[in-house]
C-alpha cells in the first residue's frame, strides 16, 4: 500500500511540475503569482463554467494568437515613420490642393482681364470696320459680329457686310474684288487700333477695278506716316503711287538682275542693277 502511495505521489509530482514549466513557458507565471491572483469574476452571477467549456475556449484563444503570428517587436518604429511620411504626405497633398486653387484663381483673373481686353479692342475695331468699309465702298455698311457673345474667348467672328446696292449678306458670298475691300477694310481698322512698322501685301489689288484701286490708295496714304507697307503688285496704277520699286529683269538667258528705282517728286531719281 505504501509503495503505491509513493507511486502516486510521484505521479503528482511530476505533473505538478510540468504544470509549472508549462505556466513559466507559456504564460510568464510562477506559483507565487497563480496564489496572489484572486478568484475570477462571473458575469451576471453565472457558475463557473466546467473545466471541458473552458479548454475548448482556451484552445479557440489560442488558435487566433497563433493566426496572429509573431510579435513585430519594430511596431512602433514603423508606426512612427509612417506617422511621418503621412504627415509629410498630407503637407504635400494640402500644398497641391492650395496650388490648384491659386491657379484656378489665377486662370478666373486671367480670364476677366482678357475678356474686357478683348471686348474693348473688338468694338473699337467694329467702328473703324465700319468706318473704312463706307470710305472705301462709297457708302454701305458693314460690321462684325460674335457667334458665342456668352464665351467671348472661344468664339468665332462673323463679318457681315452689305456694299451700295446690294442686301446684308456675309463675306462669304460677296465678289473676289468686294471680299478683298472688305479684307483691306479689316486690316486697316486692326492697324488704327495697333499700328504696325511694316506691312507686306501680295497682289492683294489683283481683283480690284481701278476705281477701286483708287480708293485703296487712297487709304494706304492715311498710314504711311506709321507703316510701312512693302506692296507685289502688277498694277501700273499701284506702281505709280509708290515711293520706290523693286523688280527682277532678265538681259540674257538664265541670267537674272534686281533693278531698283527710287522716285522723288514722281520722277525717277536712280536706278541701279544688281546681280541676282
Amino acid at each position: 500500500k505504501r509503495n503505491g502511495v509513493d507511486i502516486q505521489l510521484a505521479r503528482q509530482r511530476l505533473h505538478r511540475q510540468n504544470l509549472v514549466e508549462r505556466m513559466s513557458a507559456d504564460y510568464g507565471l510562477q506559483p507565487a503569482d497563480i496564489q496572489k491572483a484572486k478568484a475570477p469574476e462571473w458575469e451576471d452571477g453565472e457558475a463557473p463554467a466546467d473545466r471541458e467549456a473552458l479548454e475548448t475556449l482556451v484552445a479557440e484563444i489560442r488558435t487566433k494568437l497563433q493566426s496572429m503570428g509573431p510579435v513585430n517587436l519594430v511596431a512602433i518604429e514603423e508606426h512612427q515613420e509612417l506617422e511621418e511620411r503621412f504627415a509629410f504626405l498630407s503637407q504635400q497633398n494640402d500644398d497641391l490642393v492650395n496650388a490648384k486653387q491659386q491657379l484656378l484663381d489665377l486662370i478666373r483673373k486671367i480670364n476677366d482681364t482678357t475678356t474686357s481686353l478683348f471686348t474693348e479692342t473688338f468694338n473699337q475695331v467694329n467702328e473703324n470696320f465700319q468706318e473704312l468699309f463706307k470710305q472705301l465702298f462709297g457708302g454701305g455698311n458693314a460690321k462684325l459680329v460674335l457667334v458665342d457673345e456668352e464665351n467671348v474667348l472661344e468664339s468665332g467672328i462673323e463679318i457681315i457686310a452689305r456694299p451700295p446696292g446690294k442686301k446684308l449678306q456675309t463675306v462669304s458670298l460677296l465678289s473676289g474684288g468686294e471680299r478683298t475691300l472688305t479684307a483691306v477694310a479689316l486690316l486697316f481698322s486692326l492697324f488704327k487700333v495697333k499700328p504696325s512698322a511694316f506691312c507686306l501685301t501680295d497682289e492683294l489689288d489683283a481683283a480690284l477695278d481701278d476705281s477701286n484701286i483708287a480708293r485703296y490708295l487712297e487709304m494706304l496714304k492715311g498710314f504711311i506716316d506709321k507703316t510701312q507697307f512693302i506692296i507685289i503688285t502688277h498694277n501700273r496704277q499701284t506702281i505709280g503711287s509708290a515711293d520706290a520699286l523693286y523688280g527682277v529683269t532678265m538681259e540674257k538667258q538664265g541670267i537674272s538682275k534686281i533693278v531698283s528705282v527710287k522716285f522723288r517728286g514722281g520722277e525717277p531719281v536712280e536706278s541701279v542693277p544688281a546681280p541676282a
